[in-house]
């Protein structure tokens, strides 16, 4: 009977993986006077860090969660900002580089969440008829960030998985869409591919300050369709929300 029960927890062990985290990590608040910031993985798989950047804004990312569904937390979780570095034993890949970074906000902030789905109005993201026009991108993960260059909406992508490209339509204030993107395109790999077209204004900016042409682009939806291949397609679909139920600020360290 012990052997039996000896042998059954080795087993279960044996299923159940590892927590993946970092194996050290510094998290402190940004300088009050430090300009700019992001959030990127660094290359060899090794490093994460962010600098100068909103818990909220971070959340998103790791979660892959548009900012307007994560809902609950502090008032600060909006305004201040942090520098964090985190280092892994060896490499990893993206994915679980994420996986991590989740880890690590339920560590060092106390993060608790749940995650809520119901129906409501999205944009599917879906194949043309003709098909995509995006270039397939076979090459190993080089950790850079996929999708640059936001300057007046000429963005370049390398290495797009379309989770990510939702997700950063969905986030982005270029094109101002009024609901979340979801991906229905049936394109599991990652792909390159440049898109230029008319940004939404923000209310209040006059267009003097705007470069030759830029205005005259074609607006995101044709765009999609006319350079990538792709449509947006207002639909009925699962919205999940991230509901923050408990967070606290970090301990220096």
């Amino acid at each position: 009977m012990i052997l039996l029960l000896v042998l059954a927890s080795t087993r279960l062990s044996a299923q159940t993986p590892a927590r993946l985290t970092f194996e050290v990590a510094s998290v402190k608040p940004a300088a009050a006077d430090q300009r700019g910031g992001g959030i990127k993985a660094l290359p060899g798989g090794q490093r994460y860090e962010a600098r100068n950047v909103p818990l909220k804004l971070i959340i998103s990312l790791m979660f892959k969660i548009p900012l307007d569904q994560i809902s609950g937390g502090p008032a600060w979780i909006n305004t201040e900002r942090w520098d964090i570095e985190a280092k892994a034993a060896h490499s990893y890949n993206l994915d679980d580089l994420h996986t991590m970074f989740q880890n690590l906000l339920v560590d060092e902030f106390k993060l608790k969440y749940h995650i809520e789905s119901k129906e409501g109005r999205v944009y599917a993201l879906m194949q043309e008829k003709g098909g995509s026009k995006m270039a397939l991108n076979e090459s190993p993960e080089d950790f850079k960030v996929p999708i640059n260059g936001f300057t007046m909406a000429e963005i370049t992508g390398v290495r797009v998985p379309m989770k990510y490209f939702c997700w950063w339509l969905s986030t982005q204030g270029m094109a101002r869409l009024d609901r979340p993107v979801i991906d229905k395109t049936g394109l599991e790999k990652f792909y390159d591919f440049k898109l230029s077209f008319a940004p939404e204004l923000p209310p209040g900016m006059t267009t003097e300050k705007l470069p030759a042409g830029v205005l005259d682009r074609p607006s995101l939806f044709t765009a999609l369709k006319e350079q990538l291949g792709l449509k947006l397609e207002p639909q009925k679909g699962p919205v999940e929300v991230l509901v923050v139920d408990h967070l606290e600020k970090a301990v220096m360290n």
